[in-house]
């Protein structure tokens, strides 16, 4: 794939992301957005990575910033040191796509780079950076621990007693995240590490990683496994029995643990949120976390967000069982994560997820389908409402509803929904589905992408 700059970053083939790219793409975040005292660098654990950083900082200097390197940390993790020194940031990752892949993510420091930063750092492309060299890179040896610390002074000993497994595979923060659960009171056991990258996207996980997971659980008496993906700011979380529990069922659960007041979502989320009704007011925007950091700021009072892969942003001053958690607008994967097993210590995640409304999603993708592709199909189905209903036909469901937010979601007479749209960095067609039982959106997740399948191969 041609490398591509969007709501994640840049991304793009690791042989197509040369020093005169990237470095084209540090010098316009230079010139174009806030850096405030440097830049802060950290990178995943693709081979590819260190390569890249070394790019990054190579140009960062040239563009005249002072750049310090926190080494192979999570994204929130990197985020947090950062805007407690006033600094930009750049993480290198291709968060869950394949290993050929990798990209760069940006931050000022105030977080996320927004929508209007992004635009402004495509019109800065060419431009070099007046002004002499930065200094040499420094080093930066505490932003792991200062990212444990937030959780562990926020909540204590709050999964004393628990027993919980780590799916490590190739996640930079699986190490971070043991320290982390050890302290805050568990007694953990590290599954499946492997030198080997192994991308995993919390949004569509592979059916085989879902058979292991059952499988560990069956053998391992845990009250829960959890993951990441591959850079840390999306969890991954399966309850005693090894089901994984849906990434925006832990972003409801959170926000109602932290007494939010304003929850913010994208249209992909389930719509157990609005059935809660726990909450003073649901935003619904676009996919990414742009969009939602763009409609949190907009909002007032105890206002959160999160996706529907799980990452969670806190955009208030919170209060966990043992202290306080400041706000953090970057997607992070521990708090939902630690969140969600403190509430469910000594009744059990299952039972815990099984009190929420009975909304449940499923989602996967057709990959190695180009953009342009995806968007033919989508304007089609948008545009002629006999298409969608010829699409529909085999999902026994009229549209009852249509919104067009991000891509195409219909909602049919039976509770369901099918919500179709290109991915926003890779050449992928995704789908996501929602209905009233699991096996309900198991089996339209499946009759969707096959009816995708037909209408791209007929």
């Amino acid at each position: 794939m041609a490398p591509k700059f969007g709501t994640s970053g840049l991304r793009g083939l690791v042989t197509d992301l040369t020093p005169a790219l990237v470095g084209d793409y540090v010098a316009a975040f230079a010139v174009a957005c806030d850096t405030g005292t440097g830049v802060f660098l950290g990178h995943d654990l693709r081979k590819s990575s260190p390569d890249i950083r070394h790019m990054v900082a190579k140009a960062a200097q040239a563009a005249g910033l002072a750049v310090t390197d926190c080494g192979a940390v999570p994204t929130p993790a990197l985020a947090l040191a950062a805007m407690r020194a006033g600094a930009g940031a750049i993480m290198i990752t291709g968060s869950h796509i394949p290993a050929d892949r990798n990209g760069l993510k940006f931050y000022t420091p105030q977080g996320e780079i927004t929508k209007i930063e992004e635009k402004a750092i495509l019109g800065a492309l060419g431009r070099v950076p007046d002004g002499p060299t930065g200094p040499p890179v420094a080093r930066h040896s505490d932003a792991a621990e200062a990212y444990v610390s937030r959780y562990t002074k926020a909540y204590g000993s709050s999964l004393q007693g628990m027993r919980i497994g780590i799916f490590a595979h190739s996640a930079v923060g699986a190490d971070l995240l043991e320290t982390l659960l050890t302290r805050l009171g568990a007694k953990t056991l590290i599954l499946g590490r492997s030198e080997r990258f192994i991308p995993v996207d919390t949004e569509a996980v592979a059916q085989q990683l879902r058979d292991q997971l059952r499988a560990w659980a069956a053998t391992g008496d845990f009250d829960g496994i959890v993951s990441t993906d591959a850079d840390g700011d999306r969890p991954l979380v399966a309850d005693e029995t090894g089901a994984i529990v849906p990434g925006d069922v832990l972003g409801q659960i959170t926000a109602a643990a932290l007494g939010a007041q304003v929850v913010v979502t994208p249209v992909s989320s389930n719509t157990g949120v609005d059935q809660a009704g726990r909450f003073g007011q649901v935003i619904r925007t676009a996919i990414g976390s742009p969009y939602v950091i763009a409609a949190m700021e907009g909002a007032l009072g105890r206002v959160v967000g999160y996706e529907a892969n799980g990452g969670f942003l806190l955009g208030f001053d919170a209060a966990g069982p043992s202290g306080p958690i400041a706000r953090l607008l970057t997607r992070d994967a521990i708090l939902p994560m630690v969140a969600v097993l403190a509430q469910a210590n000594g009744s059990g995640l299952a039972q815990l997820v099984a009190a929420e409304p009975a909304r449940f999603t499923a989602s996967d993708r057709l990959q190695d389908v180009p953009t342009v592709t995806s968007q033919n199909l989508l304007a089609r189905l948008t545009a002629d409402p006999a298409a969608r209903q010829r699409f529909l036909r085999a999902l026994d469901a009229k549209e009852t509803a249509l919104d067009l937010v991000d891509g195409v979601r219909v909602h049919l007479d039976d509770g369901r929904i099918i919500h179709l749209r290109p991915s926003g960095n890779a050449p992928e067609l995704r789908c996501y589905v929602e209905a009233g039982t699991p096996w309900d959106a198991a089996d339209t997740l499946a009759q969707g992408l096959a009816l995708l399948r037909d209408e791209l191969t007929g």
